[in-house]
């Protein structure tokens, strides 16, 4: 059985993830939520910005069209 892009990010609920967007923006926060566009909820979100924290947001929502890749963070490796 293959394993599909939407089964990875049900397995990542609950944890930290980075995502990147357009325009080599990212978000660090814990993946409370996603749909099939990947639009996707964070919460205890961090805007980084050439790898400082710019600011801090209870949560966010990010619209699938703009992400580029969601990882998990580096330190959790």
């Amino acid at each position: 059985m293959s394993i599909r892009p939407l089964d990875v990010l049900n397995d990542s609920l609950g944890s930290p993830v980075i995502v990147r967007l357009k325009g080599a923006r990212e978000f660090r926060g814990e993946l409370q939520g996603y749909d099939v566009h990947m639009n996707l909820i964070l919460n205890n979100a961090e805007e980084i910005r050439e790898g400082e924290s710019q600011r801090k947001l209870d949560s966010v929502i990010i619209r699938g069209d703009n992400v580029v890749y969601i990882s998990p963070p580096e330190n959790s490796k």
